[in-house]
């Protein structure tokens, strides 16, 4: 018997990781005018953002089909692992909902689903950790009880190029993504408690804003666990210098083992646009 990871697709961990961890992901959904993806099949984000501005709109997203949940958990339980299911926060998605209906009727009582509260490499971070416990041999109820105690800590902000895209998706209005616009604002966007909402607002370009983030981030920065921290953005190859430099800051703290740099999947990518770059950790634990 093992332990087997899943988590959806919005955990942007990318392929790499995910075969480092041995990381099973069930994609959502993104519906394109009369077309719908997998995310992570056959779509990127460049497609994503011409398609939104060509029909200024941008794709909606659903949660996994049961189909493909059944596809990627089945054969484990058949074969009497337990298996550990990440999804993104049950407020931004139907997708804890209908795991947790799955597990009940079919999960044979070893299908445990987690309610992430967080989005993209925050719950990529939760991922890894349970990835690397049951590497150890550690049970699933164990892994499960770390990860949800782990929840709490999950630290993920993002800067956000424009809010042109959350506008066209009904999450902000029209005149606040003008607004923003006119006067070279960049939001920062933070999850607490499973929800998104602005932190701050930065003025200027986007390097500018983004370095400003990541500075004020740096007493935080300090108090995170060591092992690793996520570079996650949806960059366009003529800003990705902007990724570079927030790396090597990061690395001028000398904290993390560990700077991974992902860029985020389609259902991210299609609700916050070009130019969006977080950085997310974990913090540590109380003494």
């Amino acid at each position: 018997m093992a332990i087997r990871i899943f988590s959806d697709s919005t955990c942007d961990l990318g392929e790499e990781l995910t075969k480092r961890y041995s990381v099973t992901i069930i994609p959502l959904c993104i519906v394109m005018g009369e077309t719908s993806y997998f995310d992570g099949e056959g779509l990127g984000q460049e497609e994503i953002f011409r398609w939104s501005d060509e029909n200024r709109t941008t794709p909606k997203t659903a949660a996994f089909t049961q189909e493909r949940l059944e596809q990627a958990v089945k054969p484990a339980l058949d074969a009497g692992d337990d298996c550990i299911l990440f999804t993104i926060a049950s407020g931004m998605s139907s997708s804890y909902s209908l795991a947790r209906i799955y597990a009940e009727d079919e999960g044979q009582g070893r299908l445990h689903v987690i309610d992430s509260a967080n989005l993209s490499t925050g719950i990529g971070l939760l991922v890894i950790k349970a990835a690397e416990m049951a590497g150890r041999g550690v049970d699933a109820g164990t892994i499960v009880k770390a990860i949800e105690e782990t929840i709490p800590r999950v630290r993920a902000s993002f800067v956000i190029d424009t809010l042109t895209f959350l506008s066209r998706g009904g999450r902000c209005s029209s005149v606040t993504a003008l607004l923003a616009g006119t006067l070279k604002l960049h939001p920062e966007i933070a999850v607490r408690n499973g929800a998104m909402g602005v932190e701050k607002k930065y003025r200027g370009s986007l390097e500018k804003a983004v370095m400003k983030y990541v500075h004020e981030l740096e007493a935080a920065l300090r108090h995170a666990e060591p092992d690793r921290v996520f570079i996650t953005h949806t960059l366009r190859q003529q800003d990705r210098e902007i990724a570079e430099k927030v790396r090597e800051y990061l690395e001028t703290l000398g904290i993390f083992s560990e700077i991974l740099e992902t860029c985020a999947g389609g259902v991210v990518s299609s609700h916050c646009g070009p130019g969006t770059l977080g950085v997310l950790f974990i913090d540590r634990a109380a003494d």
